[in-house]
């Protein structure tokens, strides 16, 4: 069963009373418990390449009970490149998954073995821990975005030869606000006036839409109730006598994950040419934080390549007259096999202000990457009162000028379809893939990649796989 409500992230929480004991507030960062403390055992569930398993087990060690809500766990490691970003998981806890929080920080002072941190928290639903008790079994993981391999030899934290649980000085452990357990690296204690923010604290809550696409087929009634229209209606873009296939657009699962696939098809005529579209049915977003986690395709998932194809991700309202100044439009557009007098593959981002179709002029401001992006992106667009910013996989990729800031609020879409039957000669069948992941628009608040992430996963830990919150202008 679906829940249309989520248990929000909840990382820090309760004043000193709360915890039960005074002397908790004050403990020392060695790698022993303060009296009335907390103790971290580690377990390391893999040593491979292709995630990392920080097993890890909370123990009491105090007197009184301790709400878990103020309890938080770092785990300290390195980063594999300056522009890595990691995604967390719970495989299994005894006090429940659904309670469990992850995120990850960048350390102020970084060393040679951690410059970031996943910190683990938990929700109020997790309860509270006896004195003398255990949390049982956190079974966590985290892995690269882009699922490339980790180095685990170089990270803090790590412990290749923890086969079993036993006790670990190198994750920290804070209750209240004060470290009670472990070690951080130099110059890193969690406790530091100096110690940064967690880049990934989500801000205060705000209307929210957040799909996993977790749905059975395109006719999934969920999918209409939840605001979305698979279109099956004529018209552009696209190439003449295209028409837009409904059926074209199927839900599988990937990496534990469920994903949505719009597939596009053609025989090199317009007539043979099915193309696909999502689009919410509302036009209410306007200002603050779009994001979604695409794969983009370079390949034919059948048949020959070289069709001018067009995947995207973007924003839109209609244009009531040519060059009305109320128009919106905010794109991500990839095209794998170039196109619009581009010899290969190139991603746009564009801020419209206006258009004239006929003869067509535009007013908008682009930024463009020439290169492959084959593969699982995050893709981040975020709009406040003064200008519009592209991020892809961490990165700004483009900052657009205030002149290019929308009038009235727009839907959000997502569709694949061909700009022209030039790039290629033949007849063949061939069939192109774009994949989604999720989308999240947070309104009027303009989050940072890393905390969109954390959104992301909060929703996921809580089991939540839609929320729209979003009020209809």
């Amino acid at each position: 069963m679906r829940r249309t409500t989520r248990t929000r992230t909840t990382l820090a929480c309760a004043v000193a009373a709360a915890l039960g004991c005074a002397s908790l507030i004050a403990g020392p960062t060695g790698a022993t418990a303060a009296d009335g403390g907390l103790t971290v055992q580690y377990h390391a569930g893999s040593t491979g390449t292709d995630q990392a398993e920080p097993w890890l087990k909370v123990t009491n060690a105090g007197s009184s009970a301790v709400a878990l809500s103020g309890v938080k766990l770092r785990y300290y490691f390195k980063a594999d490149s300056a522009s890595a970003s990691y995604r967390f998981a719970c495989s299994w806890a005894v006090r429940g998954c659904a309670d469990i929080t992850g995120t990850f920080g960048t350390l102020a002072h970084p060393t040679a073995t951690a410059d970031r941190y996943l910190e683990i928290g938990f929700t109020s639903g997790a309860g509270s821990l006896a004195a003398g008790a255990d949390t049982g079994d956190l079974q966590l993981r985290f892995y690269r975005s882009d699922w490339q391999p980790l180095d685990q030899n170089d990270d803090y934290s790590f412990g290749a030869a923890q086969t079993s649980y036993a006790s670990w000085p190198k994750v920290t452990a804070q209750l209240g606000g004060a470290t009670v357990w472990g070690t951080a690296p130099e110059g890193n204690d969690p406790t530091d006036p100096t110690d940064p923010t967690d880049p990934t604290d989500p801000p205060a809550d705000g209307a929210t839409l957040f799909d996993d696409f977790d749905y059975s087929a395109y006719d999934d009634p969920d999918i209409a109730a939840h605001g979305w229209s698979v279109r099956s209606t004529s018209g552009g873009p696209g190439v003449p006598g295209a028409t837009w296939a409904p059926q074209n657009v199927t839900f599988s699962s990937t990496a534990g994950n469920s994903v949505m696939n719009l597939e596009t098809s053609t025989s090199g005529t317009g007539e043979s040419t099915k193309q696909t579209e999502v689009l919410t049915k509302a036009t209410k977003f306007k200002n603050g934080t779009y994001a979604a986690r695409v794969r983009f395709a370079d390949a034919p998932k059948s048949g020959p390549d070289g069709d001018h194809l067009v995947q995207t991700f973007f924003t839109i309202n209609d244009l009531k007259a040519p060059m009305a100044d109320d128009y919106a439009e905010y794109d991500f557009e990839y095209l794998p096999n170039g196109g619009w007098g581009e010899p290969s593959n190139i991603l746009y981002t564009t801020s419209w202000e206006t258009y004239n179709p006929d003869p067509w002029q535009a007013v908008n401001q682009h930024t463009e990457g020439r290169q492959s992006y084959d593969g699982w992106h995050d893709l981040v667009l975020t709009i406040d009162n003064s200008s519009i910013r592209y991020y892809i996989d961490g990165q700004l990729f483009g900052t657009h000028d205030a002149a290019y800031l929308p009038e009235r609020p727009m839907s959000i879409n997502f569709n694949q379809w061909l700009i022209d039957l030039a790039g290629t000669t033949s007849t063949a069948p061939r069939a192109y893939d774009q994949q989604v992941d999720y989308v999240l628009h947070v309104k009027d608040q303009v989050l940072t990649p890393a905390q969109v992430a954390a959104e992301v996963s909060a929703y996921r830990a809580a089991g939540t796989t839609f929320e729209d919150t979003v009020p209809s202008t």
